[in-house]
């Protein structure tokens, strides 16, 4: 059995998981949640190339489109160091025996590898480990309020032009309480351009404001004045 090119196949093994995990844990950084920055690193880095919508949402993003880069260039030296090495390995290999006991050692080795990452106090370990230095390299953990705010089908953020005949007009938040039918204001628009962001119930609504609505479709829909929807 040849010791030393198992022994750099098990490091270039290693490193490929490690490397994966500071992507992945890089991603969920940029706001991604854990399970789509997980399967983006490992699809990055083994070049499976899955066409998903979160994959059009990571490429949209110039950070993100930095670490996948940096992740597909890190797969294809990585995996080519390695299918290398396992040829090499299994090259020197003279005889039946010395193959069985080199295949032996692959498992061996692969469930040591495998059993190690699932123990939580290590997995904990190299987390905390990769977070602080990419926090120190200047990585900022933010929300993504794409995200964030489409949290099921039907939801939406959406402007709402306040006009005469709008049920809003001329009345605060907490009078006309838009939260009663479902539409929560997360902003308003003044006509001059000035923006009030989350704004208290005693702000009020002016003819020609824009306000910035998060709710269902059909609830926005409602405060928008037709006739399907009379002012009160």
């Amino acid at each position: 059995m040849v010791i030393g090119p198992l022994i750099a196949l098990f490091v270039i093994a290693i490193v490929s998981l490690l490397i994966v995990r500071v992507g992945a844990t890089a991603l969920m950084m940029t706001g991604l949640s854990w399970d789509i920055a997980n399967f983006q690193a490992y699809s990055s880095f083994f070049g499976v190339g899955f066409t998903t919508s979160e994959a059009e949402h990571v490429v949209n993003h110039p950070l993100r489109r930095r670490i996948i880069r940096d992740l597909i260039i890190s797969g294809n030296v990585g995996l080519t160091s390695a299918l290398t090495t396992a040829i090499i390995t299994f090259l020197d290999v003279k005889d039946n025996e010395a193959v069985l006991s080199t295949l032996g050692s692959l498992f061996v080795g692969g469930l040591t590898l495998i059993l190690l990452a699932k123990i939580g106090i290590v997995r904990r370990l190299i987390d905390t480990s990769i977070h602080r230095g990419l926090a120190g390299m200047g990585m900022v953990h933010v929300a993504d309020y794409d995200l964030l705010l489409k949290v099921q089908s039907g939801y939406c953020v959406s402007e709402l032009e306040i006009s005469a005949d709008d049920d809003l007009a001329g009345r605060d938040l907490g009078d006309s309480r838009p939260a009663d039918k479902g539409v929560i204001v997360l902003g308003i628009t003044k006509p001059s351009g000035e923006f009030i962001g989350a704004p208290s119930r005693h702000e009020t609504v002016e003819i020609g404001d824009t306000l910035l609505v998060y709710g269902s479709e059909s609830a926005i829909q409602s405060m928008r004045p037709g006739p399907e929807n009379p002012s009160s």
